[in-house]
Formats: C-alpha cells, structure tokens, sequence
C-alpha cells in the first residue's frame, strides 16, 4: 500500500467459527504427535458439521495419539459445551481416516546423507511487516483479532452471560497518504442465547468491547457499527455452517494486506514450506522493518519439492526502503539460513506450539521462552544492517 489515500478491510473470526474449529483440532493433532516423536512427519485435516468431526489425513510418527479425547478436549476448551448448541464436546461423532505419509514425499524430505533437507513440496510464501502497530502489523487486521478475541475473553470469565463461541468482526480503516488514520466502519456478528435484547447486545459490542479494544484516537462520531447486521444469530458454529482445516488464510495472515501464496498451515509440520517458510518470510520481514530498513516489507521465498534452497527470494519495500531492495534480498541470504532444515533449526519449529497459532492469527503475536511465536522475534535486526 503506497502513499496514497484509501480505505482497507480486513476481518477476522473467533475460535468458535467453525473453520477455527477445524484449525485448532488439526494443530492439537501435530502437537500430540510431536510431544513425543518431533520428527512426526503430519498433514492432518478435520471436517466439522453439526455434531460430527471427522478427521483425515497423513501422519508418521512414532507416537501413538487417542485421537478421540484430544477433539473432545479442543471443543471443550472453545466453550462447546452445551447440548442444546448441537454441537458439544461429550456428544460429538468423531470419525478418523488417516495414513502414513506418502514414501514419494518422504524421499524428498528426508534427509540424505549430504544431510541436506529438502523442501516438502513446491510453493511460494509471503511475510509482510509494517510500522502501523506496535507488533509491525497492518491495522486492520490487529484489530480485527483483538476484537473477536476480546469477546472470547469476556465469554470465557463469564463477564458476560448471553454470547456463545462463534463471532466474526470486520475494521475498515481510512488512510491518509498511506498512514492510518481513522476507523471508519466496524462490523461485528457474535453467536448469543435466543433470549438477549438485540438493543442490549449491540450496546454491549459497542461499549464493553469496541470502544475498549479500539484506541480511541480511531474513532469519532462519524464511525459506523454494524452489530449483527442480519437480526438473529442464535444458530452458529458446525451447526449453522460446516467447518474446515485451511479455510481462513487470509484471517491467519495479513487480513489481505499482503499476497499471500495460497498454502494454508493448521495441522501441517514444519518440513512442509507452506508453514515454516511462511513463518520465516515474516521473521525476515519484521527484521528489516525493525532494523530501520523500510517501513514496510513484503518478502517471497519459492521452493522446489525436494531442493534445499529457496529458488527466489523477493523483496519489495513499497517505496519506503532506505536501501535498494536487490541489496536488501542479498543481505537476507547471507544472514538467514532459508532452507527447511535452517528454517526449523533457527525457529525451534519442532516443538508442540502450533494449538495457540490456530485462533487469533499467526502473526503479530508475542515471542515466548517456550518457542511460541518465535518468527515474531526481531533477533536479526543488527546482523541485517551490518551486512548492508
């Protein structure tokens, strides 16, 4: 987005939505497996619809997993928990057909002797960073997750009675000469018991979530609020749509801002480039914004499956770099070791931290001791500008 005036959406949804659903079962899939086999080699897809889960799939790992109990704990931990909903964590059907990984892919990821790790499929990634916010995210999309997770926050300590688990929020933003200026529409839908006032449940939004998530410099009296624009919105989660794994990528990246290359995450290991290699173009791309390279950066890497080394490596700084952005890319080679095994190495990836990642977006998120969110780190910053 270059210096220009515009308004940008972006939307995100809850964990209750039922895509969300799915995210979050097939990433506690990965980590149960990873827990005790990091080397699990995983794929792992989930389908939601009324009361019925079915989970599907590729996995290899010498870790044995009860399937069964880990959804019903996943659903529970959502707030699915009452019968009346129609889906519910004691209830549910759970349905499960998964297999090995396929030897064609395994070949080309294992690693040989040359003990280089291919890539565990072709593809291209994005990473993104900006200046906006805090975390170097797009606006938009920051809020739009706070938002939706602010609701999940109240509804979970019972600070309030009648919202159920699955929302959505939409922020358009205004932006003057390409900064953020102003929040001009908020749209919010959230699932609620059927006996709550529509007037009480829009001045709810509005008061005890809207106006203490979003700063208040964003909003005036020209902003607009969209609080379940349709009426009613008892029916929700698997009962009201079906669900499933890798449906929400652009709510679990940029909210649009960015490209994005069309591979989604949930339930996938790191040897699979979709995943670590989009993890490591944001770590790239926060470094260069945090290091003072540019305002804004997008990077693309590009894999071949079985190969190593990315085949590309892309930079674009939106006419905000201080430096030339074929220097910038240069700089990233040589300070970032951008095959798998480098990727997994440098971000701790084999690790059970991938449940947290699948609500709430994968980025923007805050670095932790456990290796949680350790693409947000910005440890990089000082090697960049001393190879420029």
């Amino acid at each position: 987005m270059r210096n220009r005036n515009f308004v940008f959406s972006s939307e995100s949804v809850s964990e209750g939505h039922p895509d969300k659903v799915c995210d979050q079962i097939s990433d506690a899939v990965l980590d149960a497996h990873l827990k005790g086999d990091k080397l699990s080699r995983v794929a792992c897809e989930t389908l939601v619809k009324n009361n019925l889960v079915v989970l599907a799939g590729e996995i290899t790992s010498s870790q044995a997993v009860e399937y069964r109990p880990l959804v019903r704990e996943v659903i529970r931990s959502i707030g699915y928990t009452d019968p009346k909903v129609g889906f519910d964590a004691d209830s549910v059907e759970i349905l499960t057909h998964i297999c090995a990984q396929s030897p064609d892919i395994s070949r080309g990821v294992n690693e040989e002797a040359s003990k280089q790790q291919g890539a565990g499929d072709q593809g291209i990634m994005f990473g993104f960073a900006c200046t906006e916010t805090p975390e170097l995210m797009p606006l938009p999309i920051a809020l739009s997750h706070q938002l939706v997770r602010e609701l999940a926050r109240q509804r979970k300590n019972n600070e309030v009675d009648f919202v159920r688990p699955d929302s959505k929020s939409q922020v358009s933003v205004r932006y003057e000469n390409g900064k953020p200026v102003a929040v001009e529409t908020v749209v919010i839908s959230t699932q609620h018991t059927e006996d709550v006032q529509p007037e009480t449940l829009h001045q709810y939004v509005i008061e005890e979530v809207i106006k203490k998530v979003v700063p208040e410099q964003y909003l005036s009296a020209n902003t607009r609020y969209f609080i379940n624009p349709t009426g009613s919105f008892v029916i929700g989660g698997p009962v009201g749509d079906a669900g499933l794994t890798g449906r929400k990528i652009i709510v679990d990246t940029y909210g649009g801002y960015s490209r994005h290359g069309g591979g989604a995450f949930s339930g996938k290991d790191p040897s699979k480039v979709d995943r670590s290699a989009a993890y490591a173009c944001r770590h790239i791309a926060k470094n260069v914004v945090r290091a003072g390279l540019a305002d804004k950066c997008e990077v693309q890497l590009a894999y071949a499956i079985g190969v190593a080394e990315p085949v590309s490596v892309f930079v674009d700084t939106f006419d905000t770099g201080k430096e030339d952005e074929e220097k910038i890319a240069r700089a990233i080679r040589e300070v970032f070791d951008l095959t798998p095994k480098g990727i997994i190495q440098s971000l701790d990836l084999l690790k059970p931290i991938y449940q947290e990642t699948a609500a709430y977006g994968h980025f923007g998120r805050s670095a932790s001791p456990q290796g949680h969110f350790s693409w947000e780190k910005t440890d990089k910053a000082d090697a960049l500008k001393k190879a420029l």
